[in-house]
């Protein structure tokens, strides 16, 4: 599969030279006027050289700042590879983003044009700062700004050798986006990535997926494009690989477009593999102790059988019956055809990882950053470790520093934060990037987080506790949603946490409570308080469900005083 990336010099290249390989094969689904739609590569070739004649001729060229604000649809990678092939730097934006993100964005990048989906998210962006083009997917007008519509733009009929001859002289070197990071502890900054990292990137995926043996794949496509982790992952790398893209109509949809799909292989962060868990153990609790029993003996044999445990005899022969009547049943909500789920964005606690596993849906866990392309290491199909976030990519070197940070080199490395030199000096050093994460590699080379370097927790005697464990214990409760822990320079650990649909302060206290039996005396959670949920709306969580810590501080501060004073 390696031998596929090599030749490739830039990512416009590497799109439509599947375009011109691939012309009849399925490549983009959406659903769109109450039915899916497919697209295929040679349709994608023609419709991204058009929207690169039409972007042209409107004036944008290379080293241009360009915002796309858009849901996921198949829009969104035609406009991309279009900007790409004329050089320009694609800016991907949350649609989440208030009208203070985009103002910030485009103040930062100097961005002066945007593609925007729909009137109101274009409304947004003109309302951030001036503009001098605004492109709109839905062919719309607003007043004040020069606007050019989608199907104006693509009214070039020809092919796409003139395009693509063009795009394959553009150096592997060259700025191909800047993402702007999540801003958990702050403004986001713009990471700037090259055509080569990403590739790099999707190199070393192409290793990393060879355990699955993908063919003809079906990927359901539910996390922002605009997160760096979908951007290279379900924007270039599937694709290129011959995967079918399927967009989901949102995560409000997410359960019925598994239904409707029936995807293969699928990415999914541990928020929502968590909210899964809660919620079938809740309905399992509201069923006969019988069928209770055989749920939880299925998923404890499956885990067994998936960590290669030696099963008992009774365990073999019941192995098959459980299969069929629990595991298969609860794998068909998935569609009942997926092969793999990669999991990555926030630690995936080993007690949800081993419920999936029980039931046979495989979990790759993997680790990355924005400023690494962003897949730094996965597990893989037949050598997955629970606990750990698998091994590095090949390309990819990993190295652990005297105070346990990770620091991580390679093709994969950003060139910078744009415009922000001593920002980026601090981080990459000697060529190698310092994550701000705390972690061990073990003699297999597995590598293991442990936390935030920053969120390290210090108690008032001298103590570390990591909050990102605890959390991930709490949220691991059925009673527990959602948890965030404090305690920096305090006598003891207390928890702000959100009760889970059903379950009352009593419920919550008993899983509290049941979480400290698992701990050291210095991790205890002392206090702690129910408050409303962290959600994207009241800015407490990001467009990928991380909590935003320092906008949790902010709101809930009478709370913490009472709770630690």
């Amino acid at each position: 599969m390696t031998d596929q990336y090599p030749a490739w010099p830039n990512l416009a290249a590497m799109m439509f030279g599947r375009a011109r390989e691939w012309p009849d094969r399925p490549m983009l689904r959406a659903f769109r006027d109450g039915d899916w739609y497919r697209l295929t590569w040679g349709a994608f070739g023609h419709l991204a050289a058009a929207a690169a004649r039409g972007l042209r001729e409107a004036g944008i060229g290379p080293g241009d700042r360009v915002l796309i604000v858009s849901e996921n649809r198949p829009e969104y990678p035609i406009a991309e590879v279009a900007l790409l092939a004329l050089r320009a730097v694609p800016v991907p934006t949350y649609v989440t983003n208030t009208v203070a993100d985009h103002a910030h964005v485009l103040r930062d990048s100097g961005a002066r044009a945007a593609i925007c989906a729909s009137p109101d998210l274009a409304a947004r962006v003109v309302a951030a700062g001036p503009l001098d083009l605004l492109v709109t997917l839905d062919d719309f007008t607003l007043p004040g700004v020069r606007t050019l519509a989608w199907s104006v733009l693509l009214r070039s009929r020809d092919g796409f050798d003139d395009i693509a001859a063009a795009a394959a002289a553009i150096p592997p070197g060259t700025l191909a986006c800047i993402i702007y990071t999540s801003g958990t502890g702050g403004a986001p900054r713009g990471v700037m990535l090259s055509h080569r990292a990403i590739l790099s990137n999707c190199r070393g995926a192409a290793v990393m997926v060879e355990s699955l043996h993908l063919r003809d794949e079906v990927y359901l496509s539910f996390l922002p494009i605009s997160h760096a982790y979908e951007h290279t992952a379900g924007q270039f790398f599937l694709v290129s690989i011959g995967c079918e893209i399927v967009y989901a109509r949102g995560v409000e949809h997410l359960a019925a477009d598994m239904l409707a799909v029936r995807p293969t292989i699928m990415t999914i962060v541990p928020r929502v593999l968590e909210v899964i868990r809660a919620r079938i153990l809740a309905q399992i609790a509201r069923a006969p102790r019988w069928r209770q029993a055989l749920f939880h003996r299925a998923v404890e044999i499956g885990r067994k059988r998936a960590e290669q445990e030696r099963l008992s005899f009774s365990e073999r022969l019941l192995d098959p019956v459980l299969e069929r009547l629990v595991r298969r049943r609860v794998r068909a909500r998935f569609g009942g055809r997926l092969r793999a789920a990669m999991s990555g964005g926030a630690r995936l606690e080993p007690e949800v990882w081993r419920f999936f596993l029980g039931l046979g849906i495989e979990l790759l866990q993997g680790y990355g950053q924005t400023e690494a392309g962003p897949v730094i290491s996965a597990n893989t199909r037949g050598a997955t470790r629970v606990g750990t976030v698998g091994r590095p990519l090949a390309g990819v070197e990993v190295r652990i520093a005297a105070d346990g940070e990770i620091c991580v080199r390679g093709d994969l490395l950003m060139d910078g934060y744009w415009q922000r030199p001593a920002e980026t000096a601090a981080v990459i050093r000697d060529g190698w990037l310092h994550t701000g994460d705390i972690g061990s590699l073990d003699a297999d080379g597995y590598l293991t987080i442990t936390d935030r370097k920053r969120d390290m927790i210090v108690l008032s005697g001298g103590e570390n506790v990591a909050p990102a464990r605890l959390e991930g214990l709490l949220a691991a409760q059925p009673a527990i949603a959602q948890a965030m822990v404090f305690g920096e320079g305090r006598p003891g650990v207390a928890a702000l946490v959100v009760a889970a649909d059903g379950h009352d302060d009593m419920a919550v206290a008993a899983a509290v409570a049941e979480v400290n039996k698992r701990v050291s005396v210095t991790e205890r959670i002392r206090r702690h308080a129910l408050v409303p949920p962290f959600t994207i709306e009241a800015g407490t969580l990001t467009a990928t469900q991380k909590v935003r810590r320092h906008v949790v501080l902010e709101h809930h501060r009478t709370v913490l005083e009472g709770l630690l004073g």
